[in-house]
């Protein structure tokens, strides 16, 4: 017994401690706070990083192809036109402008003395950055020869401005379509605050996971637990019918909650995971909120600064994605 108990000991000396649960750390718009956000330099900057997954947002060209943008219509924040010079008023919208018509626009640098600019001072700005068909950041996930590198992707749209966008079943098609043609689906998860274009997602295209996003918030309010009717935003379904917002996720298909931060508190988190649902939290760049989420013991983290969550999740003992430079 002597014997047994010395050599246990001593493997477990050779193999160290028992490795911490994974965490998934996202880098928000590839990694904002750092680099030009839904860029390929930015994406680039979170491979080198080191991140689980890379979280982006879609839109749809005129002529149907997936792009990489939050905005529905060009930012006058973070847009130049052909002549180098900002725009001075929201841009034409996306899905009503040709890809090629999209490539003139530089979308490197935020506007100087913007409001939206003095939320990032550490952004470095990457002059001559375009905006990027999703096709190339597939290419540039392939490139890096990181087989484990997810990509979690948002259909940007909304309920109450169904003109800004291509409406929700083509969108969510083309999007399918794209993943699908790239061979990631098994490495791909949609995710949405307009859950219609889950539902879809859903029913046919099984192997792609979704992430149903929420938020109760002063500015956006998507889950209407206040109201006796549904949310536009939830495809039908009625908060009062499930009385907490993992029940309703669960509802509503999702294996994935994603909620705003500051929405999320130790009970939501146990019962979720009751339910058998991953629990992530959006967008956490703060340190000392970062800390607090870190605490509620969530599966994943989303964030324009995730050298900041490395920094927390490495102070804690926690398995750390491996950086994956590469070239462009």
């Amino acid at each position: 017994m002597r014997t047994i108990a010395a050599l246990t000991l001593a493997a477990l000396l050779l193999l160290g401690p028992a490795a911490a649960p994974a965490l998934d750390l996202q880098g928000h718009r590839g990694a904002r706070g750092l680099a030009p956000e839904n860029t390929l330099a930015g994406f680039a900057r979170a491979m080198a990083i080191g991140v689980t997954t890379l979280e982006t947002d879609i839109a749809i060209s005129a002529d149907g192809v997936p792009v990489i943008s939050h905005d529905p219509a060009l930012n006058p924040d973070l847009t130049r036109g052909p002549d180098g010079r900002f725009l001075e008023a929201r841009g034409p919208l996306i899905h009503q402008t040709r890809f090629d018509e999209l490539r003139r626009y530089d979308v490197g640098r935020l506007k100087p003395g913007s409001r939206y600019a003095a939320q990032f001072p550490d952004q470095q700005p990457v002059d001559g950055e375009r905006i990027p068909a999703l096709a190339e950041l597939f290419a540039l996930v392939r490139q890096s020869g990181n087989a484990a590198l997810r990509l979690s992707l948002e259909t940007k749209l909304s309920p109450l401005a169904p003109a800004d966008t291509a409406a929700p079943e083509p969108f969510a098609r083309a999007l399918i379509a794209a993943v699908r043609q790239a061979g990631l689906a098994a490495r791909t998860t949609i995710q949405s605050f307009d859950w219609r274009t889950l539902k879809l997602v859903q029913r046919e295209a099984p192997e792609i996971a979704t992430a149903c996003l929420t938020a109760q918030q002063r500015w956006l309010d998507n889950v209407g637990a206040a109201g006796d009717a549904p949310s536009p935003w939830t495809a039908g379904l009625k908060f009062s019918d499930h009385g907490s917002v993992p029940r309703l996720v669960k509802a509503a298909g999702c294996p994935i909650w994603s909620a705003h931060h500051a929405d999320l508190d130790a009970a939501q988190v146990r019962e979720a995971r009751a339910l058998g649902l991953q629990v992530l939290a959006w967008t956490v760049n703060d340190p000392a909120q970062i800390e607090k989420v870190l605490d509620l013991g969530v599966d994943g983290i989303i964030s324009d600064r995730p050298d900041r969550v490395r920094e927390a999740m490495q102070r804690r003992g926690l398995a750390l994605p491996r950086p994956t430079p590469v070239l462009r």
